[in-house]
């Protein structure tokens, strides 16, 4: 399957809330799989639609992060419906920030709710990674980068150091 293009900041499509998925069919299965090969590719734990270009509610994990099992998850129109506790996320790094790792404050439990990739019902309760990888996705699908979840401080100083290295491509 083709890899898709992953948009980095500062690209504007990133600040955008995207449209929920109305019908699961082909052509959002295939979506589903490009966006897997590609998260796999790159290499991540996390990959957003958004983050492609594409307008829709989906997001594919896989905390492992191993390329040979394709152990995957899909979900479909998340949303958190519940967060609470306070946990400090090290180090955390984004496909579309390139080149930055921050300590981001996030939620230490979460419950979210969507559909997974046939259409079920999908209720996911987690803590750890899953959790940090849950919220920082769902920001992405309401337009949300992680380095809006840090001091001003070292957002400035990363966008700074970010247009000088489109400058100089």
């Amino acid at each position: 399957m083709p890899l898709l293009e992953i948009l980095t900041y500062p690209d504007p499509f990133l600040k955008q809330t995207v449209k929920a998925v109305t019908t699961i069919d082909d052509k959002i299965q295939k979506i589903i799989e490009d966006m897997a090969d590609t998260m796999y590719d790159a290499p991540g734990v996390g990959l957003a639609a958004i983050q492609a270009g594409i307008n829709k509610r989906i997001i594919v994990f896989d905390p492992e992060a191993d390329p040979e099992k394709r152990g995957f998850q899909v979900f479909i129109n998340p949303e958190i419906v519940e967060s609470r506790g306070e946990m400090v996320s090290e180090k955390e790094g984004c496909l579309s920030v390139p080149d930055f790792r921050a300590n981001v404050k996030r939620s230490a439990f979460v419950r979210a709710e969507g559909l997974d990739r046939h259409g079920n019902p999908l209720k996911i309760e987690t803590d750890g990674l899953l959790s940090v990888i849950l919220q920082h996705e769902i920001d992405h699908l309401n337009g949300i980068l992680f380095i809006d979840r840090i001091s001003a401080l070292k957002r400035q100083l990363y966008k700074k150091k970010r247009k000088k290295a489109l400058k100089n491509a």
